[in-house]
């Protein structure tokens, strides 16, 4: 791939892919997410990252998505455990713009009073829509099962937190880590590196930021149910702490978790929807981070058949200890053969780039299937030892 990585005098991270293609992705980033967030400030990045489209001396709410949109871009953003994200896709040759838009959003919002009250607002029915969301709620929970708080939080925060923010404090934690030094900004497409840096230092600003603390992460195991009248379904999650993105054994974690739950020949599809019936939707996910990391399963079922499934699920889980030699070679092409297509998308792979910079290197981003093929069967088998899960079941 023709990748290049450059700091700027300022303290800015570049990270740029080169593409034949006509459509590029600019996507800048702030190394602040929700795991540096104590529990009485749970849910300020997003809040910001919602704040930051309201307007800049430059450009009102309109003019920010009017510009990029009447070129075919299109603009959206996100907040994680460890970033906060600004992103557009748009024709290559409008590059100047989208940065134009996207810096000005990034380091120089205004958040007027009156959009902190209203987007708080907007963000309290968008918890509540998560909430009425069976699987949604099921996931939230599961990381409250597996973590205690702040970490064991949801991103999005709570409608306490979200009300009792003023502008005051949003401003001064936006100042504090939307700083040059604490980006990353990412691009994927047909452009040029010395392009792209002349613009970077023509839209970045001059600003010192505040170093980072994370609030202590606790580990936990927990198991609860919740009942629900409005549902025919029980949304069953099951948790297990797993190595975090900055561990050796990260490799071992995504392939386990391929063979476990990914597509429809998985263990899991296999034995508990083919086989048993039991179940629509079955699969498996993994969330890494630097400092965390945790696998869950999910299974939609009936709720009389709960406590079948998580045994099933257990076991299928426990059994990876016995994997072969066959199977873990067809694990490894497949999660190789998973990220080459994933990596077709500029976006999907810009906040790919994004996290590996975070967690470590982006480069690594580049020696995926290296790594994927130098996992042994002892990395899998050791991992199947992990076999004490938090749970939580949603049951009509």
């Amino acid at each position: 791939m023709n990748f290049t990585k450059k700091k700027l005098k300022n303290g800015l991270t570049i990270l740029f892919e080169k593409r034949d293609v006509p459509v590029t992705t600019v996507m800048l980033a702030t190394k602040f997410g929700s795991i540096y967030e104590t529990e009485k400030e749970k849910g300020i990045a997003h809040f910001i990252e919602h704040l930051c489209f309201k307007g800049t001396k430059k450009r009102n709410t309109r003019q920010i998505a009017f510009e990029l949109e009447k070129v075919g871009g299109i603009l959206n953003a996100f907040t994680s455990e460890e970033e906060t994200a600004y992103h557009v896709k748009l024709p290559s040759q409008h590059l100047e713009l989208a940065m134009d838009v996207i810096f000005d959003i990034f380091f120089n919002p205004l958040f007027p009073e009156e959009e902190v009250k209203k987007e708080g607002n907007v963000i309290c029915e968008e918890i509540k829509m998560y909430n009425d969301n069976p699987l949604r709620h099921a996931l939230n929970k599961i990381k409250s099962n597996l973590y205690e708080f702040p970490f064991g939080m949801d991103i999005i925060g709570t409608k306490e937190n979200i009300m009792s923010m003023s502008r005051d404090v949003l401003i001064k934690k936006h100042h504090e880590v939307y700083t040059p030094q604490n980006a990353v900004l990412c691009i994927v497409g047909n452009n040029n590196l010395e392009e792209i840096t002349k613009l970077a230092e023509k839209f970045s600003v001059s600003r010192e930021g505040k170093s980072l603390k994370i609030p202590k992460i606790i580990p936990k195991i927990r198991t609860t149910t919740e009942t629900r009248q409005d549902i025919q379904q029980a949304n069953v999650v099951i948790g297990f702490h797993f190595p975090k993105s900055s561990d050796k054994e990260r490799y071992a974690a995504e392939v386990f978790t391929t063979i476990l739950g990914q597509g429809m020949s998985s263990r899991l599809f296999t034995e508990v929807r083919e086989k048993r019936g039991l179940a629509y939707a079955v699969k498996t996910s993994l969330d890494l981070g630097k400092e965390f990391g945790y696998m869950v399963i999910y299974v939609g079922t009936e709720k009389e058949k709960v406590k079948e499934v998580i045994e099933i699920c257990t076991k299928e889980f426990e059994k990876m200890k016995n994997l072969s030699e066959k199977e873990l070679q067809e694990g490894k092409e497949q999660a190789i053969g998973n990220h080459a297509v994933e990596a077709e998308g500029s976006n999907e792979t810009a906040v790919n780039l994004l996290i590996e910079e975070i967690s470590d290197s982006a480069e690594n981003y580049y020696e995926y299937n290296k790594k994927i093929n130098a996992v042994k069967l002892g990395d899998i088998k050791n991992l199947a030892l992990k076999s004490e899960y938090a749970s939580f079941a949603l049951t009509p």
